[in-house]
C-alpha cells in the first residue's frame, strides 16, 4: 500500500501532512526527509501512519517521523510524538514490540593493525560466547525471584552480579534502570520468556559489530567520547527479546479492551491505548519499564561477553585495552520528560518508536562527563556500510522533544529481501569491502543484506541538515555477527 495523500515542503528537510488532511488530526504531521528518499516515502503507508498518531487524545506538539521512517506496527518506525502528562494516553504500538531495543558502543585503545589479522577469530569467539540466533538462550538460568530483580534493577542487577564495571553504569541511558519499574505488573508468561534468554543476541536487526574509526567530524565532542580516527570499536545492537515482547502482547490486549470500553474512535485499532493515568496506563508503563530493565541487563551482560572475547583472542585484559563503554541508548521506549512547549515547561510522556534520544549539551540527564559537548547519540547502519556517532544539539530539543534517527530505515521487506539475494552474494561482496561475516542463520544474512536498507549517509544527512543533532563519528565495519 501506497501513500497519496499530502505532503506539503517546509523546506528542503521537512515536509507537512496539514492538520485537515483526515477527520481527528489534533496537530500536524511533520516527517523529515529529503533527496532520494522522497520516493520512497511514498512507498508505504507510514506517512498515513504519522498522521493517525497526530489523532490520538492529549499529544503535544506535531506527530513527528524521522528520515528512516517506514511502516510498523500503530506508529510508524521512526516516528516519534509527546503526550500530555495528565491528559494524554500511552500507546504500546508508539514504543514496539522490542521494548528498549537499543545500541551500546564500546571504544578500546586498539588499532586497525591490532585487530584486522586477527578479525576471524576475533569474530568467531564472540559468536561461540555470546549468544545469538532465533529463540537463542543466553549462559545462565534465572530463578523467578532473579529475574523479578532484574526487571526491577536493570544494568545494575548485572554489574552487581558481576557482569561489568560500575563506570558502564554511568555511561547508560538512565544508568540502566528505569525506577518506575513493578515487576508485579509483568505476567508469568513474559518472566517465562525471558528467563532462559537474558544475555543473548536475539536475530533479525540484531548483530555485534568491530568497526573501526574511519571519520572524525566534530573533534571537541570525539574527544569527550573518547573517540580518534583508526581506532577499533565494538557497537551492539537488541532488546528485551521474548520478554519485552510479551510484555507488549500482553497490553496491547488490555489496550485493545479499554478502547472499546471507553468508546474511543481511533483511525487504527493498532494505536489502542489508555490514559497514562488511567490504572490500564499506569500498570503499562511500570510493565514497560520492566522490559526496559531487561533490555538494560541484557546488553550490560553481551558487553561483559564481549571483554572476556577480547581478552581470549588477543591475551590482554580488558582493562589494559580500553575497553570502555562510550554510551548505551534506547531506540523504543516512552518515557516521562520535561520539555518546553509554547514557552512554557511541560510534563509529557515521549514516546520515540525506532528514534534515539539526542539531548543537548548541559541537560541534566545526561552523563556529567558529556555536559559540555551533549548526549552521544549512536546509529547504526546496515552491516556493509557503517554506523555514525552523533550528538544532541539544542535545535533537536527544542523541535522534536531531543529525539532522532535510529538507523539505515528499510526499503525491502524481510521477505521479499530472501528471495532477491543470495547468502554467496553478500558474503562476496562484504568481503570485496574488508567486512568479515558470520549469522546463525542464512536467512539471518538474507533478510538483513545492505540492499535491503536505505543509504545511511542519506540519513545522517537529513538530521544533521535538520539540526537535530551533529556528525561527531563515522564506524565502519571489520567483522560482523548476526543472530
Amino acid at each position: 500500500m501506497s501513500y497519496e495523500g499530502p505532503l506539503e515542503k517546509i523546506d528542503d528537510f521537512r515536509w507537512k501532512i496539514p492538520r485537515g488532511y483526515k477527520s481527528g488530526m489534533n496537530t500536524d504531521a511533520v516527517i523529515y526527509s529529503g533527496g532520494e528518499m522522497l520516493q520512497a516515502l511514498r512507498e508505504d503507508d507510514a506517512p498515513e501512519q504519522a498522521a493517525n498518531v497526530s489523532c490520538l487524545p492529549g499529544i503535544v506538539g506535531n506527530s513527528l517521523a524521522m528520515p528512516d521512517i517506514h511502516w510498523g506496527y500503530g506508529f510508524p518506525i521512526g516516528g516519534v510524538a509527546a503526550m500530555d502528562a495528565d491528559e494524554g494516553v500511552i500507546s504500546p504500538g508508539g514504543i514496539g514490540f522490542d521494548i528498549n531495543c537499543g545500541v551500546r558502543l564500546v571504544r578500546t585503545d586498539l588499532e586497525i593493525a591490532d585487530v584486522q589479522p586477527h578479525i576471524k577469530e576475533l569474530i568467531s569467539t564472540l559468536f561461540k560466547n555470546v549468544p545469538s540466533g532465533v529463540g537463542s538462550e543466553g549462559l545462565i538460568n534465572l530463578t523467578k525471584s532473579q529475574i523479578d530483580e532484574v526487571l526491577l534493577e536493570g544494568g545494575e542487577w548485572a554489574v552487581r552480579n558481576g557482569y561489568g564495571w560500575d563506570e558502564d553504569l554511568l555511561v547508560t541511558e538512565e544508568e540502566g534502570r528505569m525506577k518506575n519499574a513493578d515487576p508485579s505488573k509483568v505476567s508469568d508468561k513474559s518472566r517465562k520468556r525471558g528467563i532462559p534468554q537474558l544475555g543473548s543476541l536475539g536475530s533479525g536487526n540484531h548483530f555485534l559489530e568491530v568497526d573501526y574509526v574511519e571519520d572524525i567530524f566534530d573533534e571537541d565532542a570525539a574527544k569527550a567520547f573518547g573517540l580518534r580516527k583508526g581506532q577499533i570499536t565494538v557497537t551492539v545492537h537488541c532488546g528485551s527479546r521474548g520478554c519485552g515482547h510479551q510484555i507488549a502482547t500482553d497490553y496491547l490486549q488490555v489496550m485493545e479492551r479499554n478502547v472499546k470500553q471507553v468508546g474511543l474512535q481511533l483511525p487504527d485499532r493498532q494505536l489502542a491505548c489508555a490514559p497514562v493515568n488511567s490504572k490500564d496506563g499506569e500498570n503499562y508503563f511500570k510493565a514497560m519499564a520492566c522490559g526496559a530493565n531487561y533490555a538494560w541487563a541484557n546488553r550490560q551482560m553481551i558487553l561483559h561477553w564481549i571483554r572476556e572475547s577480547f581478552e581470549e583472542c588477543f591475551k590482554r585484559d580488558a582493562e589494559n585495552m580500553g575497553m570502555h563503554q562510550v554510551y548505551d541508548v534506547a531506540h523504543n521506549i516512552a518515557k516521562l520528560e520535561e520539555h518546553n512547549v509554547d514557552g512554557q515547561r511541560r510534563k509529557v510522556y515521549v514516546h520515540r518508536k525506532g528514534a534515539t534520544r539526542a539531548f543537548p549539551k548541559e541537560h541534566p540527564e545526561i552523563p556529567l562527563r558529556y555536559s559540555s559537548v551533549g548526549q552521544p547519540v549512536l546509529i547504526p547502519g546496515d552491516m556493509g556500510h557503517g554506523s555514525y556517532v552523533l550528538v544532541g544539539t539544542e535545535c533537536g530539543m527544542a523541535e522534536t522533544f531531543g529525539s532522532t534517527c535510529h538507523g539505515a530505515g528499510r526499503i525491502m521487506s524481510r521477505s521479499e529481501a530472501i528471495r532477491k539475494f543470495t547468502v554467496q552474494g553478500i558474503k562476496t561482496n562484504m568481503e570485496g569491502r574488508g567486512i568479515f561475516l558470520k549469522s546463525a542463520t542464512k536467512d539471518g544474512i538474507l533478510e538483513e543484506a545492505p540492499d535491503a536498507y536505505k543509504s545511511i549517509e542519506n540519513v545522517i544527512d537529513v538530521v544533521a541538515g535538520a539540526g537535530l543533532s551533529k556528525k561527531v563519528a563515522k564506524l565502519v565495519p571489520l567483522g560482523v555477527m548476526k543472530g
